[in-house]
């Protein structure tokens, strides 16, 4: 079955908005695993501008399911990282201006650096997955690199203005799921997918977890975190049943 990481940073951007206490990242971490999140995703900026470190390190403490931290490959996050432990590290690229993550991480470019932080984060029992376009060479290159899965940025399908090129980024990302399948990496996807456009990236065969975090927590403002939580659940399986 194909699982659902519920992206709560801007739970954290709510709270930093007032410098207040509230509304609780722990609390929407428990809430979203009891309606349905299969694991729970947190970026850990470099400038903190919405999630902090002590919410990483209360989630990892009260967590049911597993945790997924996003993070740059600095030296910085992978000592975060081995003091946390999450269950999966997602590698990102990162700018300090950028609104929100702009596109897949140069693997090619970076490749020994990145080939020793995947090393060392294996050795101590945390799976890294490595944020990525869909791009066959990069694709080689995570899997040359040892990444256990990869998370293909799924951006230029979900701001595609006309169905001609959400098709057309549509049919890349289905390829390179393919791809990845057949270099056998874990394929998962995220970033701007919400209710509108989910179902397709869902059904493919290959999908095994869908990120998805601003979508859901924009609808609860409207239903809920249980109900919008739910909703984005249902809808992905129903693609697969």
């Amino acid at each position: 079955m194909i699982r659902l990481g519920v992206n709560i940073d801007h739970i954290a951007t709510i709270r930093n908005a007032r410098n207040e206490a509230f509304p609780s990242v722990v609390e929407a971490g428990l809430t979203a695993e009891t309606y349905g999140a299969d694991l729970i995703t947190v970026h850990l900026r470099e400038d903190r501008r919405h999630i902090k470190d002590d919410d990483v390190f209360l989630l990892r403490q009260t967590l049911k399911t597993q945790l997924n931290l996003e993070m740059a490959a600095t030296q910085e996050m992978l000592d975060i990282a081995l003091d946390v432990r999450p269950d999966f590290v997602c590698l990102v690229p990162e700018k300090r201006q950028e609104l929100t993550t702009e596109g897949g991480l140069d693997v090619i470019k970076n490749f020994d650096y990145i080939s020793n932080i995947i090393k060392t984060l294996h050795e101590n029992k945390i799976w890294v997955s490595i944020f990525i376009d869909p791009n066959s060479e990069q694709i080689t290159a995570a899997r040359d690199a040892n990444a256990y899965a990869i998370e293909i940025h799924t951006g230029k399908y979900a701001e595609a203005k006309t169905n001609y090129n959400s098709t057309e980024e549509f049919y890349k990302i289905k390829d390179m799921a393919e791809f990845a399948d057949s270099l056998e990496l874990v394929v998962n996807a995220g970033h701007g997918l919400n209710y509108h456009n989910v179902k397709p990236i869902a059904q493919l065969p290959q999908m095994h977890e869908l990120n998805i975090g601003f979508a859901i927590i924009a609808q609860s403002v409207f239903e809920g975190l249980p109900n919008a939580v739910s909703k984005m659940k249902r809808l992905m399986i129903d693609e697969r049943t």
